[in-house]
C-alpha cells in the first residue's frame, strides 16, 4: 500500500539526492584537501568504467559520438590544465593538495544546468524507450568532458602525490646528534 503514495515523489527525491551529491562534489573543489589514495584509486576505477560506458554509448547512439569525442578531448585538456594549476604539499607529514577550483566547478555547474534544462523541457518524461531518439549530443558532450576532466586530474594527482611521497623520507630524515 505505501508504494503508490511514494511514486509521485520518487523523481523529486532522486533529483534532491543527485543535487546533494553535486553540492558535495562542487564543495570539494575549494580549499586544501587531505590526499586519500584509496579514495582516489576507487574514483579513478569508477570513472574508467563510466568512460567505457560512454564509449559504448558512442557506438550505440551514433549521433552523440562526435560530441562525446570533443567533450572527452576538452575534458582531458582541462584536467591537464587543472593539475598544472593545483598545488601539492607536505603539511605535518600529510600529503595535501589544493585543487584548481574554477575549472572543475564550472564544468560541474554547466552539467547540472544542462540536466536541469533537459528536465525542465520534459526530455526525461518520455521514458527509456525513447532514450536513443532524445539523447542530446550537448548533454553527452558535457558528461564526457566532466568524466575526462576528473579522470585526468585524478590520475595526475595520484602521480604527483607518488612523486611527493618519494621526497617524503628525505623531508623527514632526522639529522644525527652531534658527537662531543
Amino acid at each position: 500500500m505505501p508504494a503508490p503514495v511514494l511514486t509521485p515523489f520518487v523523481p523529486w527525491l532522486a533529483t534532491a539526492g543527485f543535487g546533494w551529491l553535486y553540492y558535495r562534489r562542487i564543495r570539494r573543489q575549494f580549499g586544501r584537501q587531505v590526499y586519500q589514495p584509496r579514495r582516489t584509486a576507487i574514483r579513478i576505477g569508477l570513472l574508467s568504467l563510466v568512460a567505457c560506458g560512454l564509449l559504448v554509448a558512442a557506438f550505440g547512439i551514433p549521433h552523440v559520438a562526435p560530441a562525446l569525442a570533443l567533450g572527452g578531448i576538452a575534458g582531458a585538456v582541462l584536467g591537464w590544465l587543472s593539475q598544472r594549476h593545483a598545488s601539492v604539499a607536505l603539511v605535518d607529514g600529510k600529503r595535501e593538495y589544493t585543487p584548481n577550483p574554477w575549472i572543475g566547478g564550472v564544468l560541474s555547474v554547466l552539467l547540472v544546468a544542462r540536466l536541469a534544462w533537459r528536465w525542465h523541457v520534459g526530455a526525461f518524461a518520455a521514458g527509456a524507450q525513447q532514450m536513443g531518439q532524445q539523447a542530446s549530443p550537448l548533454t553527452f558532450g558535457f558528461m564526457a568532458a566532466l568524466v575526462a576532466y576528473y579522470l585526468v586530474s585524478g590520475i595526475g594527482l595520484a602521480l604527483r602525490m607518488r612523486a611527493l611521497s618519494a621526497q617524503l623520507p628525505a623531508a623527514i630524515a632526522v639529522e644525527p646528534p652531534a658527537q662531543t
